[in-house]
């Protein structure tokens, strides 16, 4: 009997400290979250809005069972579906190689100037969004620094087309996904045990065995970690492309806003939307599979 009232006793300070956040995500996050899900699958209203009919062909116009009567398969969206997935991948790529090495020059700072290392990494969080992007605008347009430092060096004769670009979007993204790569990446970094990276030496292995055999598995949980961090984000982001790439090149997160706001086809726009989520819980299925897989073959110390 009190084995059982001190399991009842800690079920019930669980749920109070529970409560309050489970409220939450069901107010905020579950109930938008099925209201899109039921959308998607509503037929689009003539003027707006939806009509109360199942309606499924709004994901076919992107994966390709459009409804003959009113509408034809359009490749452009799967396109725009595609190039997002790219682009993220190329950001999630590009952001490794920059933040990687920095890890590892981080960590071997002293540790007042690995701190103030830290520091900066995150000092970009207290500016706005916005006012950092745009000054990206400034530096990549026709008449910006960039070319303008390239013509000084003669390098180019004309301004080079820097902006609007899928290179300027990258560009956008690294910049900001940039502390959500290298946190996981140097908090790995941080925990590499280098007597293992000693006894390789010692025992005749070049420094690409080294790497490849020893450093790359143990920090591998932070590129994962990281990259998983970065791509989920990437997909729909719609304020980078707005930005960097203007009318040249859309991204699934700006077909959405532009479905919501501007077509006014709410079930379309859901359909979208719903396509990036499962996308993102694909990745973190992925995620999951592997970190059990990590803990599965973790040796058990005794």
């Amino acid at each position: 009997m009190k084995a059982s009232s001190q399991r009842r006793r800690r079920f019930a300070h669980l749920g109070l400290l529970l409560g309050p956040a489970s409220i939450f995500l069901l107010v905020f996050f579950i109930c938008p979250l099925a209201i899109m899900i039921v959308y998607s699958l509503l037929a689009p209203g003539l003027y707006g809005g939806v009509e109360w009919e199942f309606y499924p062909h709004n994901y076919g116009r992107i994966l390709g069972f459009a409804d003959p009567e009113f509408e034809v398969f359009d490749p452009v969206y799967l396109a725009i579906f595609l190039r997002s997935v790219r682009i993220a991948l190329i950001t999630v790529l590009a952001a490794l190689l920059v933040c990687y090495p920095a890890a590892f020059q981080v960590s071997r700072l002293p540790a007042r100037w690995k701190n103030f290392a830290l520091f900066l990494i995150t000092l970009p969080f207290f500016a706005s969004l916005i006012v950092r992007l745009f000054i990206w605008v400034l530096i990549l347009k026709k008449t910006g620094f960039a070319n303008m430092v390239l013509q000084q060096l003669g390098l180019i004769s004309e301004p080079l087309e820097l902006i609007y670009t899928d290179g300027a979007i990258v560009l956008g993204m690294v910049y900001v996904f940039i502390p959500f790569m290298f946190l996981p990446v140097y908090a790995s970094v941080e925990k590499l045990d280098w007597s293992l990276v000693r006894a390789s030496q010692d025992l005749g292995a070049n420094a690409f065995q080294t790497f490849r055999r020893v450093i790359l598995p143990l920090t591998l949980p932070g590129i994962v970690g990281g990259s998983t961090i970065v791509f989920i984000p990437a997909p729909g982001n719609f304020v980078v492309p707005a930005v960097l790439g203007g009318a040249k090149v859309i991204m699934l997160g700006n077909l959405i806003e532009q479905q919501f706001l501007a077509a006014r086809n709410w079930p379309f726009g859901a359909a979208l939307a719903m396509l990036v989520m499962a996308t993102v819980l694909v990745i973190l299925f992925l995620y999951v599979r592997y970190e059990a897989r990590r803990g599965d073959d973790a040796p058990v110390i005794r």
